[in-house]
């Protein structure tokens, strides 16, 4: 058999199933899928019990788990802790959607009509380089130290790149797809509603998704300003104070709540584009 003929189709029946484990964006069992996402949480908590227990490291700081969640209890039982998670994803949640209710139809416009994009995208691209924490004078002097400068500096994490990837979402739209609604005498409102948004409406949802994460990384910038509950202020607190395990059980409650967040996007992905591999 020569290097250019093509296996016999019962040898590739006969491949061993494990192969198929690395076949390039194949399918896995759900079984599977979950399994190998347990791993990979358990995994590096495995990792961070044995340092611990070995004593690799002084526990000032690197706490053992076992500690870490013994702080996890204290701060729920006397420290606020379900208040503390509260208000923090009042912040991220109203600064989020905030930028969400502006950027979808701005870069809707950005990513449809040239003049937009040519007038309003440098713009864009120069201020989001500019880090949100470097802001935060700014906006205490405008908004003051109130709730509303904690949501000021997540919106101004999330928006100028919210913008920027719903407009990137909306150009992926295949021009075919416009052009043959323009055939058809369709207006452009029509084009508009009835072409662009449906078909970019997937990908709009997984920019959503990602963004929302960005916003929950601002968190702990945000409750510099004048904060005196939250989340990102316990860390921020704690680390005056060397309370290593309050920083460590902090960071974890954030990926949770991140990671719940998370998977209900995915979730309702699942339920809106049920055609669509997620």
């Amino acid at each position: 058999m020569t290097a250019h003929q093509p296996l016999p189709e019962s040898r590739v029946a006969a491949a061993p199933p494990r192969l198929r484990w690395w076949t390039i964006r194949g399918e896995l069992p759900r079984g599977a899928i979950w399994g190998l996402a347990a791993a990979g949480l358990l995994l590096p908590l495995l990792l961070w019990w044995l340092a611990s227990a070995v004593g690799v490291s002084n526990p000032m700081f690197l706490p053992g788990p076992d500690a870490v969640l013994a702080r996890v209890g204290r701060w729920w039982s006397e420290e606020g802790l379900l208040a503390d998670i509260g208000i923090s994803v009042y912040r991220v949640m109203t600064g989020f959607l905030a930028s969400a209710l502006i950027a979808l139809p701005l870069g809707l416009y950005i990513g449809t009509y040239r003049p937009v994009q040519a007038f309003l995208e440098p713009l864009t691209d120069f201020i989001r380089y500019m880090p949100a924490v470097a802001f935060i004078p700014l906006i205490m002097l405008w908004v003051g130290i109130d709730e509303g400068s904690k949501v000021l500096i997540i919106f101004i994490g999330t928006f100028f790149q919210m913008v920027l990837m719903v407009a990137e979402d909306v150009r992926r739209v295949p021009m075919a797809q416009i052009e043959a609604a323009q055939t058809m005498g369709a207006s452009r409102s029509e084009i508009v509603k009835l072409v662009i948004l449906p078909s970019a409406r997937p990908a709009l949802l997984d920019t959503l998704r990602i963004t929302c994460g960005w916003a929950w990384t601002y968190l702990v910038v945000a409750e510099l300003v004048a904060a005196n509950s939250g989340l990102g202020y316990a860390i921020l607190k704690a680390q005056r104070y060397m309370h290593t395990d309050k920083i460590f059980a902090g960071i974890i409650l954030i990926g949770i709540i991140g990671l719940l967040t998370d998977q209900a996007f995915r979730w309702l992905g699942r339920v809106a584009f049920p055609w669509m591999k997620r």
